[in-house]
């Protein structure tokens, strides 16, 4: 047993867990499997040419299952019933390589261990190539509600430097796929300020994503993460960097054409046509709710606690199978410390941050931001302009100084 599994073993859950925050609950479940790896991520996943025989898909599920049975076991112990799940979202990686299937699976584990809520929220990401019609009618009829599949660019050339495999057409023809099976909500994914894209690629892009008929639009700007290939190709110079004016400039490009097609942003990197088509588990991440992370890697919240799991598919599923917790770590956040999370999460929502949150020097800092345009007080919240949006971080930085 490890020694972060080992420390949560010997307090009580009750001192260890709390209890529940008495918002909505969520279960994310991370599927560490890609086919290939794309050159900019650097999220906790592994090609079956990395893994050799230490994992499988198989040796994964087995060991979710066991993990979401000990955490239903932990919960049962809190003072207050554990609350039925509102969202599940199963991430990754790459979790369509689990096929129609598999996914089903997932969700049986889940339901084995959780009760659902009735109206519950069930995603699932998609990469367009591992998808297929019978794909979409499997996980709908399994329960999924949602998809979202990742586009990143309709621009060939750009998914090139992305290390990206599926071809330009793929995701729309994967989103309209996914509606064809009954999905009301469907979202892709865009990437934008990769080196050499041009305007026309972007607005390229845009119009395929608007073609396709889709709810739910997450666009973000490309960030070159140390320990990545494309990282490396940046240092040694065979690709520029991301330049903050053109970012800026392709974000206003992108709000401009989600607005004007009738997706109204409700979070900085964020558009959605009405209220229902939002992703309500990531709402719950924003809005500080409780939420368990299931699988290697994945990080859970619960009262102000937080804990990780160990990375490795082969161990995680190791650590479950003698019996013991998946966890490599955990902290019980501070007062400060969830404070400065409240206002770096809840200022990029259109909502805003309540203003009740800030003392007097963050208060007089907001007015600061205020006089300068970048944001605007709407009864008890801050909630930022159009350029405050562009600035978001910078924001932050200035109300947590």
């Amino acid at each position: 047993m490890n020694s972060a599994a080992a420390q949560i073993e010997a307090e009580t859950p009750a001192v260890v867990l709390r209890d529940f925050g008495g918002g909505p609950f969520g279960i994310y479940i991370h599927v560490p499997f890609c086919a290939t790896r794309c050159g900019y991520c650097d999220f906790n996943t592994y090609t079956a040419g990395e893994l050799g025989t230490s994992a499988s898909p198989q040796s994964w599920l087995e060991a979710l299952r066991g993990e979401l049975a000990t955490a239903a076991e932990q919960f049962a112990t809190l003072p207050s019933a554990t609350p039925a799940v509102a969202t599940i979202f199963v991430g990754g990686g790459t979790p369509s390589l689990l096929g129609g299937d598999g996914l089903a699976a997932v969700l049986d584990a889940v339901r084995a261990n959780f009760t659902l809520a009735a109206d519950a929220e069930v995603s699932t990401e998609s990469n367009p190539e591992s998808t297929a019609p019978e794909f979409f009618e499997r996980i709908r009829a399994a329960g999924f509600t949602r998809v979202s599949l990742g586009m990143q660019s309709a621009a060939q050339h750009v998914l090139k430097v992305l290390d990206r495999t599926h071809t330009p057409g793929r995701a729309v023809a994967a989103a309209k796929e996914a509606r064809a099976a009954g999905f009301e909500h469907v979202n892709l994914d865009l990437i934008y300020g990769t080196p050499g894209e041009r305007d026309s690629d972007l607005d390229a892009s845009l119009d395929a994503v608007l073609s396709a008929g889709v709810d739910h639009v997450s666009a973000y700007s490309l960030i070159v993460e140390d320990g990545t290939a494309l990282a490396r190709r940046v240092r040694r110079g065979e690709l520029p960097a991301p330049e903050d004016d053109v970012l800026a400039a392709r974000y206003e490009r992108i709000d401009a054409g989600l607005t004007a097609a009738g997706l109204t942003w409700y979070e900085v990197s964020n558009w959605a046509a009405g209220d229902s088509a939002r992703c309500r588990h990531n709402l719950g991440y924003w809005d500080g709710g409780d939420w368990l992370g299931a699988g290697p890697g994945a990080h859970s919240h619960l009262g102000g606690v937080r804990w990780w799991n160990v990375k490795h598919p082969a161990r995680y599923a190791d650590t479950v199978a003698h019996g013991g917790l998946p966890a490599a770590g955990w902290e019980t956040l501070t007062a400060d410390e969830q404070h400065t999370e409240r206002v770096m999460l809840t200022i990029r929502l259109r909502t805003g941050l309540r203003l009740d949150e800030l003392d007097a020097s963050e208060t007089a800092t907001a007015d600061r931001i205020i006089a300068d345009g970048l944001a605007i007080r709407s009864g008890d919240r801050l909630i930022l302009t159009d350029r405050g949006r562009l600035l978001a971080d910078g924001v932050v930085r200035d109300l947590l100084t």
